[in-house]
């Protein structure tokens, strides 16, 4: 019996998906279970597993390749005297064959798994050979090794069945991992020494001047959501808040690990439960009222586009965990690691471009949700008190764009007056 291999849908605004590589060749046996391919999300890359055993008798779409989802990428044979019939059906096949999207997001939530996983399990004594004795590593340790002349046959790779990662490639070259910039890492309130050398977002190599470069899988998936966003009526409340008392407090807090984002993202989850209309989002004539406070912070990732892994319940957990647990959402945000849990549960967001001087800006509203905050660099302001006594004080402008269709003017007002007074007075709270 020949078996087809569908293009999984990652996510649910995924109408195309773009083939990185394919782990097995034609001729190779299969189990039913075993990783056959990975799959560029808009987020992510994932490895599909495939739900028969037999033998890879005939590839439809090639790595590198786009396929509508749903579409017959690859066909399964049971046995190797039916490769003859796979490639008449593949042929027969044409444009390809396809499954109602439903079902390909239904069927692949069971078969996909991040194609990459932390360096930890290394330690599991995994090669980077699979049965066929090729060579597997991800397409960015690929390009990697070829830039710094490293020989992928002599790597342990840490990924799953001992894939190498771009870390692994890294590591072996003596080159240290390069980290995405975080959009919203707050330097927003930090001291102007630590503002003044932001990490640069990396520019695309090799690219010419007047060259057209298509985008990538992630930026059109932004492009896509922008797109959605911009149908929303918006509007914007601005609100400088002094962070004197919070750049004390993390500059007794930082040595034990500490940062300014998980910070700011608790100030905020703390506030959105004071304003949970903030922190809802629009339904169909209807506000949907979120059962969790889950902080999106924008990541701008080093080959273009942007993610926003989420910090769950970020009310919840104490300051000092949130911290490691930012720590690690943006270490795998940039080897695609992350789980689509990780980067699509946001219900409100952060995004800060503090760190390179900017003053005040208006963000995007990400698509399903109420509110996004937008955050300006702290810099020292001369300020007149209460009794017209001048002073100067570290100030920061915050601009948030909500969803007019649930969220009103004074809504937003109020919970910026409230996220002002937390930072500025009740700074205690934040690690509690």
């Amino acid at each position: 019996m020949i078996h087809d291999i569908f293009m999984p849908a990652l996510s649910s605004t995924m109408e195309t998906g773009k083939i990185v590589e394919w782990t097995k060749s034609p001729g190779d046996k299969v189990e039913k279970g075993e990783t056959v391919l990975v799959v560029e999300s808009d987020k992510a890359d994932m490895d599909v597993e495939s739900f028969n055993e037999g033998y890879l008798a005939v590839i439809m779409v090639e790595a590198g390749q786009e396929a509508p989802v749903g579409s017959a990428i690859a066909l399964i044979a049971e046995t190797e005297a039916e490769f003859d019939e796979a490639k008449k059906q593949a042929a027969a096949h044409g444009s390809g064959s396809s499954v109602p999207k439903e079902v390909a997001v239904a069927s692949v939530e069971t078969v996909t798994t991040p194609a990459v996983t932390p360096v930890a399990i290394a330690s599991n004594g995994g090669t980077n050979n699979n049965a066929s004795g090729r060579t597997v590593a991800s397409p960015r340790a690929k390009k990697l090794a070829k830039k710094f002349g490293v020989d992928l046959k002599t790597l342990q790779g840490s990924g799953p069945y001992g894939r190498i990662t771009a870390g692994d490639v890294e590591q072996a070259s003596g080159k240290a991992p390069s980290t995405p910039t975080a959009i919203p890492v707050a330097m927003a309130a930090s001291p102007p020494a630590m503002a003044s050398t932001p990490t640069p977002v990396v520019a695309p190599p090799n690219i010419a001047p007047g060259e057209t470069v298509p985008l990538n899988t992630l930026q059109k998936a932004v492009v896509q959501n922008m797109m959605t966003s911009l149908q929303v009526p918006t509007f914007h409340v601005t609100y400088t808040i002094n962070t004197d008392a919070l750049d004390k407090l993390y500059k007794q807090i930082k040595p034990k690990g500490v940062t300014m984002t998980a910070l700011l993202a608790k100030a905020i989850a703390l506030t959105l439960k004071k304003h949970p209309v903030v922190n809802a989002s629009y339904v169909q004539d209807a506000t949907s009222y979120n059962s969790e406070i889950n902080v999106a912070v924008a990541v701008a990732m080093p080959d273009g586009g942007l993610i926003t892994p989420v910090l769950r319940n970020a009310d919840q957990i104490d300051i000092y965990s949130l911290s490691r647990i930012w720590k690690d959402l943006v270490a795998r945000s940039r080897s695609k690691q992350l789980k689509p849990e990780e980067y699509s549960t946001g219900t409100f967001t952060l995004s800060n471009l503090g760190m390179f001087g900017v003053d005040n800006f208006d963000a995007i509203l990400p698509q399903g949700q109420g509110s996004i905050l937008a955050v300006g660099g702290s810099k020292p302001q001369l300020v007149a008190d209460d009794s017209g006594m001048m002073g100067v004080k570290r100030q920061m402008k915050v601009n948030i764009t909500s969803d007019h269709r649930i969220i009103y003017g004074a809504q937003a007002a109020a919970f910026l007056k409230d996220l002002a007074t937390l930072i500025e007075t009740d700074t205690h709270s934040l690690t509690l």
